[in-house]
Order: structure tokens, then C-alpha cells, then sequence
């Protein structure tokens, strides 16, 4: 897990960029509602009178508001007497434009009409003009209020202006300012216009703004999962390189396949999701809760959670434990998979079809049901959610509309409640969304964590030696054991023998009696239990396994080749190998006679595991791959086994010329491979039961001699 949040730890400032980027969309979005509840009520409802002060008013309305102030008030103070007598010609000719009245009676203008000064002076102003609309209601009518028997009372009047909100209470003053503005002749109906204009253009400029957040944000979003997963990928591909075989038989091929592909793209999708979604539904969430903490409404929304909570939990509890399955299944799928695409012509070849086919049937029918039955859990969420937030749509609506019919809320207000509302309850849904993948890709995580915590079993030293440059090309055992991990028995007993430079040491013995292991061994694909291997005069486990894989040319049991063409598969050994020395190698192998049979020669395409050529071809050219090497060992893992007779013998004696300076270990199960080697070592059960050579094996040892005449005949043998 540490390895995991040290990728994620590289990005950290790129991460800080994108939650800036979140908290800027997030003001974008939350600011949107306001602007239409201001269009809606300011813009229609108030004609663009935009606060409950008025910028101008005539004579009369201000020595009403003067009789109902107190004495110590100067709200007043801030308007300014005008008329024909007290303006210049160019000032009343402006001031008769916006206001005609002003050609017959004496105004009073607001000085300074700056956003400060009108915060300044509002709240006393609104309740001031909204008092003085009241009483002046009061002496025409008494169908407004009730106690009609006392409506010209100030105290009256005073007290059910306190029973009312602030919201009402400002729109009655702001409709006695239109009043006051059409009295003055004051053209309303440009004033709104360009308010709704003005908020229109606000909202439209916040939408782009939203629009080229998200498009950047989208983009370093994604690029930053995708730059995850490629360092994610590379390094668990890093760590399987160096397992040894103890830890992917713990883990398997199929497995490793599947963490790094599917496993990778489901924590892919956590942190983008996460990026996307965790980071940006509290923002806009808690944003939008602020906006409406104050209103007295905000008990929907907390039904509306409640019910949300509630559908999650049940998700949670349902979907969750079958997460963890549905990826078991995935490696189940794959593993057989693979096993019926590797082996198919095995399956061909004893008509096993329909048995692998209902292998694979009954594998994917159990993926299958599982992915069905989450998905079905899954899509009950979505109907659910829709559901609760239309029933919250229509709750809000009822309640509001009850409220806008007693004159406690505005047509804007409630359509603003609404949005906010919904931006909560999706914060909630994204979140909740989040909850179901969440664990999922969790089990990805732990997965993927597994690989990378996996202790190697074999380590390397942190201060590795060198090799002994004064000796080149000798391998020796030292009374070597071997017990392969959770096995009840050794696999190789007090194996001691040298192998030295020049020499052909040769391994033979029956099946299972331990010769690839050993040949393992001296490659570290394995480590022993007991004794030590030398390599020039060292420990193999006190070097660097590099250092000691330079130095062998390894030919396995099964050849393997890559996709690609001839010469990129003999590069492999030595990726300076020139056209003349692949040449050469090919020659020795035995390969040149059927390259040069080929349209493209080394240009030749190989095809995934070297399907389109036969396994003879393979096997010559993996020891072609070998030779280009060069090393100063060479181990053949019984790699002659696929040849004929002719050319085994060509190439033996080939090889036997161009490695004459190189130690050569060979495994074998034809004697007639190996005969003419210097030192052949018997294997019986794992141990060593006979060494010599083949004349001296065929007197001392009765193993070596059941296999000659098993492979030989009893003539050939009484010749040699």
C-alpha cells in the first residue's frame, strides 16, 4: 500500500491544482441559483428595482418618511432637494430626462448611490417606507390587516411589520418604490430590462467560465490517472520480473495478468472518480447547505438524506461482499482461459472440445451471475434516487407554494431552494455512488498491494561482491540440498561436483530425478536449502544477479520466442550482435538452412511463442539466442530433445568448436547427446549416483547402464 500512495505522493502538486480548480467550479455552480432567483424575483417581480432604497422620490413621500423616523435619525440626511431653481441648465435638462416630474415638483436624489452607502442605509430605509406604505394603506382602506378598528395606530402597524420577515417586509417597501418611481415617471421598464440583461450576461459569462474549469479539470484529472496507472503498471511489471518461481506459483500467471490489467484500470477509475467526485460533492454539497441552512424549509432536505442513507446502507450491505468474488471469478475466467489457448492443439488432438468448452461455460456462467446480481442491485439505485429527488422536488414545491401564498417567500427564493436542494442531494448520490465502487476497487488495491509488499525469496545482498576475475567458467556444488516451498522431502541431496572452463559437464538420470532444478539452481530461478553453488570461486548469492546472468547463456527446456522477427529474437542475447555474427550463430545452431529458405530472411516475422515455426526451429533458435551471447557459461536444459539425430549431431559438433573457451552444462535424457562430454553426473532420486565419463559410467554405475540399454542396445555398448 505504501508503494501505491508513494506513485500518488509524485502528484501531489498537480492534486492541489485540480481541488483549486474543484473549489473555483464549485463557486461557479453555487452562484448560478442565486443569479435566477435574483431575475425572478428582482428582475420580474421587482421591475429591476434591485433594493428598498430609493434613488429618488418626491417631496411628499420624503416629509412622510421624516414625520415617521426618529428624531436622531439621519438616513435622511443622504438625499439631496433638487429643482429648477437649485440645478445649473445642463443639470435639470439631465435630471427632466430620467425624471419628469421634476418640470412641476421639487425631488429628493440619493448623493451617493455606491453599494456601501445603500448596505449602509437599507435596513432602516425598508422598514421605514414599508411603515409608511401601511399607514398610508390604513387611512384608504382596512382589508389588509386585521384589528381594523385600530389600522391608523403606528403601534399597530408597527407590531405586524415585526410579525413579517425581512424578506416581506423589503418587498413592501420595494413595491411602494415603484409606486413612487411611476409617480415620478421614472421609465421602469428600461430599468428592468437592463437588470435582467445585466444578471443574464453574469450568468451566461459564470457558465463559460464553468465550462472551461471542467474542460481543464476534465484534463488533468484523466491525465493524472493515466500517468498513475502507467507508473502503477510499470512497477508491479518491475516487481513480477524479479519473482522467482516460488512466488508466481503462489500467485499464478493468470492472476498476475489479471491485477495488472483489470485490477490496474479499476484503481485507475477510484482516483479519477475520487478526483471527480469525493473531493467535489462535500464542496458544493456544504456550499449549497450554507445557502440554505437558514430557511425554514430545510427539514425536506433532511427527510430527503435520511432516505438517501438509508438506500446506500442497504446497497452497501447487499453489493459490497460480492466484489471481492467478482474478481476471484475474473482470475478463474482468465486462468482457463489461457489454458485452453496454450493447449488447444493438446485439445484437438484427444477430441476434448466440448469438455473444455463447459469448463469454460460453467466459469463464466458463475462470473456472469454474480456481475448480473451486482448490476441488478446496482440498478435499483438509480430509480431510487430519482424518485426521492423528484419527491423532494414536489415536497418543496407544495410547501413553498403554501409559503408564497401567505406571503412569507418569494416565486425566486423557492426556485433557488430547489436547486440548492437538488445540489446537496446529488452531492449525497455522488458520494453514494462512491460508497458502492469504493470497496471494489479496494479489493483492486489490496491486490495490487499484495504484488508489491510479496517478499522475494531471493534477495540480493545490498553490498553485492564480484566475481573473481582471476577464474573464469567454473561452477561447483558444495554438498547442495534443495526443497522446493511447503514440499515434504528434498528434491536434490548432497549434490557436490566442479565444472571447469572448457569442460562439458552432461546431467542424466530419469524423470524426476531432479536435473532441471538443478540447472535452476545456477541460474538463482531457485535458491538452495542447504550447502552453496560457486561461480568463479562465489557464492551465487553473494553477487548480483545481473552480474551472474551475464555470465550464462541459458537455454531452457521449452523454447521460447517473442513476438517479432528472427533477428530482434537472436538480439536478445546481444543487442550488438552485426548481420555477420548472426550469421555465424545461426550457422552453428543449424538454423541458417531453413532462415535462408525464408522471403525476408532475419527479417522473418516470429509470431507470439513462436507459433509459425515448428518446435525444432524454436528450439535451434533459442540456442542461437544463446551463442549470440557469448557467455562464459552455457547450460542446455535437455533444448536438443526436438532435433533429429543428424542435425543434434552437426550442431553438437558446431558448438563443441565455438565454445571450445566456454563451460557447457548439458541436460539430457539421450545418451547419445551427450557421450563424448567430458564429465557425465548421474541422478537417481535426487542424488548423485554416478560421475565419470561414458565409458567409465557404463562399468561403475548400473543407472547409467539401464538407460544406455534402454536407448543404445547391449552391442553398441559392449563397443564402446
Amino acid at each position: 500500500m505504501k508503494q501505491i500512495l508513494s506513485i500518488l505522493k509524485k502528484h501531489l502538486p498537480k492534486i492541489g491544482f485540480i481541488i483549486v480548480f474543484l473549489v473555483l467550479l464549485a463557486n461557479c455552480d453555487l452562484a448560478l441559483p442565486s443569479y435566477t432567483s435574483n431575475i425572478v424575483n428582482v428582475g420580474i417581480q421587482q421591475n429591476g428595482i434591485e433594493n428598498a432604497v430609493p434613488i429618488v422620490m418626491r417631496e411628499t413621500t420624503f416629509n412622510s418618511l421624516k414625520m415617521i423616523l426618529n428624531e436622531d435619525s439621519e438616513v435622511l440626511d443622504n438625499y439631496t432637494k433638487i429643482s429648477k431653481n437649485t440645478l445649473t441648465d445642463e443639470e435639470y435638462k439631465e435630471y427632466t430626462e430620467l425624471y419628469p416630474l421634476l418640470k412641476t415638483e421639487t425631488l429628493y436624489i440619493l448623493e451617493d448611490v455606491s453599494d456601501d452607502k445603500i448596505s449602509e442605509i437599507e435596513d432602516e430605509m425598508k422598514y421605514t417606507i414599508a411603515l409608511n406604505s401601511f399607514i398610508t394603506q390604513a387611512k384608504t382602506t382596512s382589508s389588509n390587516i386585521t384589528n381594523t378598528e385600530n389600522l391608523s395606530t403606528k403601534e399597530v402597524i408597527e407590531e405586524k411589520l415585526n410579525e413579517l420577515g425581512d424578506t416581506i417586509v423589503e418587498q413592501y417597501a420595494i413595491n411602494s418604490i415603484k409606486t413612487e418611481y411611476e409617480e415620478i415617471s421614472v421609465d421602469i421598464e428600461s430599468l428592468q430590462m437592463k437588470y435582467i440583461i445585466k444578471t443574464g450576461l453574469k450568468m451566461l459569462g459564470i457558465t463559460i467560465l464553468t465550462a472551461l474549469i471542467t474542460i481543464c479539470n476534465s484534463f488533468l484529472i484523466s491525465r493524472l490517472s493515466a500517468m498513475f496507472s502507467k507508473e502503477l503498471r510499470s512497477k508491479v511489471v518491475k516487481k513480477v520480473m524479479g519473482f522467482s518461481n516460488e512466488e508466481f506459483e503462489s500467485l499464478s500467471a493468470s492472476s498476475l495478468i489479471t491485477r495488472t490489467t483489470n485490477d490496474i484500470q479499476q484503481i485507475q477509475m477510484l482516483i479519477t472518480m475520487t478526483l471527480r467526485v469525493v473531493v467535489y460533492a462535500p464542496i458544493i454539497g456544504i456550499g449549497a447547505f450554507l445557502k440554505v441552512k437558514e430557511s425554514s424549509m430545510a427539514w425536506v432536505i433532511g427527510i430527503a438524506l435520511v432516505a438517501i442513507l438509508a438506500v446506500i446502507l442497504v446497497l452497501f450491505f447487499i453489493a459490497v461482499p460480492n466484489f471481492k468474488k467478482v474478481q476471484d471469478l475474473l482470475d478463474k475466467v482468465n486462468l482457463v482461459s489461457r489454458e485452453i489457448l496454450t493447449g488447444l492443439p493438446v485439445i484437438r488432438a484427444f477430441g476434448t472440445e466440448r469438455h473444455e468448452e463447459k469448463r469454460f461455460d460453467k466459469a463464466n456462467i458463475d462470473l456472469t451471475k454474480v456481475n448480473l446480481f451486482v448490476n441488478k442491485v446496482m440498478s435499483i439505485m438509480m430509480p431510487t434516487m430519482t424518485f426521492i429527488m423528484n419527491g423532494v422536488c414536489v415536497l418543496i414545491i407544495w410547501v413553498g407554494a403554501d409559503k408564497i401564498d401567505n406571503a412569507t417567500m418569494q416565486v425566486g427564493d423557492l426556485m433557488a431552494f430547489i436547486q440548492y436542494s437538488m445540489q446537496i442531494i446529488m452531492a449525497f448520490l455522488m458520494i453514494s455512488m462512491m460508497s458502492i465502487m469504493l470497496p471494489r476497487a479496494l479489493v483492486s488495491v489490496r491486490r495490487i498491494a499484495e504484488v508489491l509488499d510479496k517478499e522475494e525469496s531471493i534477495k540480493e545482498l545490498d553490498k553485492p561482491k564480484k566475481f573473481d576475475k582471476n577464474v573464469i567458467g567454473k561452477v561447483e556444488f558444495k554438498d547442495v540440498y534443495f526443497r522446493y516451498p511447503d514440499a515434504e522431502e528434498d528434491v536434490l541431496s548432497n549434490i557436490s561436483f566442479t565444472a571447469n572452463k572448457g569442460e562439458t559437464v552432461a546431467f542424466i538420470g530419469s524423470t524426476g530425478s531432479g536435473k532441471s532444478t538443478l540447472i535452476n539452481l545456477i541460474v538463482r530461478f531457485f535458491d538452495v536449502t542447504g550447502g552453496k553453488i560457486l561461480v568463479d570461486n562465489r557464492d551465487i548469492r553473494e553477487v548480483s544477479m545481473k552480474d551472474l546472468r551475464n555470465k550464462i547463456g541459458f537455454v531452457p527446456q521449452k523454447g521460447v520466442l517473442f513476438s517479432g522477427t528472427i533477428e530482434s529474437n537472436l538480439k536478445l542475447g546481444n543487442d550488438k550482435l552485426t548481420e555477420e555474427e548472426m550469421k555465424k550463430v545461426a550457422e552453428v545452431s543449424q538454423s541458417l538452412e531453413f532462415i535462408d529458405t525464408k522471403d525476408k530472411k532475419f527479417q522473418s516475422p516470429i509470431s507470439q511463442g513462436g507459433t509459425n515455426v515448428s518446435g525444432g526451429q524454436k528450439q535451434r533458435l533459442a540456442i542461437a539466442r544463446a551463442i549470440a551471447k557469448n557467455p562464459e557459461i552455457y547450460i542446455f536444459d535437455d533444448s536438443f530433445s526436438a532435433l533429429d539425430f543428424k542435425t543434434d549431431a552437426k550442431l553438437r559438433k558446431a558448438l563443441k568448436k565455438y565454445t571450445k573457451d566456454s563451460t557447457i552444462l548439458i541436460v539430457a535424457q539421450r545418451i547419445s547427446s551427450i557421450m563424448h562430454a567430458d564429465k557425465i553426473v548421474v541422478l537417481d532420486q535426487g542424488e548423485v549416483v554416478g560421475m565419470g565419463t561414458h565409458k567409465e559410467l557404463l562399468k561403475s554405475c548400473d543407472v547409467y547402464r539401464e538407460i544406455a540399454l534402454s536407448q543404445l542396445g547391449e552391442e553398441e555398448i559392449n563397443n564402446a
